[in-house]
């Protein structure tokens, strides 16, 4: 993944609201690395149940992680409200990579980003499917084109 940089607030559309917990917190006072990506993980899943795109324990299909990494710029800290803004950069046949970048609070800069991509799999036989119909249309009104981290 090459070097992103700090994008800001307005340049996301999508959000999804997160709160720390104080078992985020490490040692250090602020939250671990680890925590960023289970925010990545509950931003997406939980706009996927809101979308349509996935239903619990019912979908013939489901959305699985192939690649993720964050990059951070700033410290989390409990207890922070994280917005984590969330854009399609890239649509596949079968995978969807996004652009999730964590805001806290009320600050327009973000305090990490990074890229999370899912492939689309039959629920039982685990092969990619296209994604098509419905997902495509209500992923692609969230396709944009970006400068530095294609």
């Amino acid at each position: 993944m090459s070097r992103l940089t700090a994008t800001q607030r307005d340049e996301y559309r999508l959000f999804r609201t997160l709160g720390t917990r104080w078992a985020d917190v490490d040692i250090y006072g602020h939250v671990n690395n680890v925590v960023y990506l289970s925010y990545f993980d509950t931003a997406i899943n939980g706009w996927y149940l809101d979308a349509g795109l996935l239903e619990m324990g019912k979908s013939p299909q489901v959305f699985l992680v192939v690649e993720t990494g964050a990059q951070y710029f700033a410290e989390i800290k409990f207890p922070d409200v994280v917005h984590a803004g969330i854009r399609v950069i890239r649509l596949g046949t079968s995978s969807v990579t996004y652009d999730i970048a964590l805001f806290t609070n009320e600050n327009s800069t973000a305090c990490a980003r990074g890229k999370y991509t899912h492939v689309l799999v039959d629920h039982q036989t685990r092969q990619p499917v296209a994604i098509d119909g419905d997902k495509r249309r209500i992923l692609e009104q969230h396709l944009v084109q970006c400068g530095d981290d294609q």
